[in-house]
């Protein structure tokens, strides 16, 4: 709303331009990572599970990063500005590493660089505005057909809105998390949110590519769009 982004902008003309560049690297970097690494690719698609096993395994996958995420918060959060400041990128490591996990337990091959820009998608879904959740979802509910026409070229990708729109979700909570005397706990509470959000989504995100027989289409259409479309 426009109270809780002027008190961001306020927030974000006090702090340094080397705290701005932080953030700004670190999305793009973690894009790269995401599109191009293999580090996080290693995990091969775990097959012949039912639904609910793929949902219990993934349960147990996010409240290992929730614990992680609240730990790393907490930590940086109590260290002052400096420290609190490679919170950002610690941060997204965690996230990505969830995503990688989950799309693994889902069935689904990270080595597939579509199925890399669907993890980008559910990353969007989670942490931007609605009028850009609007938009991503549009994408996903048809991604069989949207993935036909995704660009190999990384240049294609628009990745300043990308990290804009997370920015703009993100930077107010974590701002708070700079604040001493209350950088341990905001971290730690913070983080945990945004972790436990993420791995909801991506459980949603990756139920929608399973459930694709006609029996569920219009149960799936209206379950998802009452969770992402406002």
């Amino acid at each position: 709303n426009k109270a809780s982004k002027g008190v961001q902008n306020k927030f974000n003309s006090i702090l340094p331009d080397n705290y701005h560049n932080i953030i700004t690297s670190a999305i793009k970097n973690m894009t790269k990572v995401v599109l191009f690494g293999s580090k996080y690719t290693t995990k091969k698609p775990l097959i012949g599970l039912t639904l609910k096993e793929r949902d219990d395994l993934a349960l147990d996958k996010i409240k290992t990063y929730k614990n992680t995420a609240m730990i790393e918060g907490a930590g940086t959060g109590a260290g002052g500005i400096l420290i609190g400041l490679t919170d950002l990128p610690l941060l997204l490591g965690i996230k990505i590493k969830l995503l990688y996990e989950l799309a693994s337990i889902y069935g689904f091959d990270v080595k597939d660089y579509r199925e890399r820009m669907y993890i980008l998608s559910i990353f969007q879904l989670a942490f931007s505005s609605q009028n850009h959740v609007n938009k991503v979802f549009a994408k996903i509910e048809n991604w069989d057909e949207y993935k036909n026409t995704l660009s190999d070229d990384i240049n294609d990708l628009d990745w300043r809105s990308f990290q804009q729109e997370y920015r703009d979700y993100i930077d107010l909570a974590k701002l708070l998390q700079l604040v001493p005397g209350i950088g341990a706990f905001v971290g730690a509470y913070v983080n945990n949110k945004l972790v436990d959000k993420l791995g909801e989504y991506a459980m949603y995100a990756y139920r929608m590519r399973i459930l694709s027989d006609e029996v569920c289409v219009t149960k799936k259409t209206r379950w998802f769009s009452k969770i992402f479309i406002k």
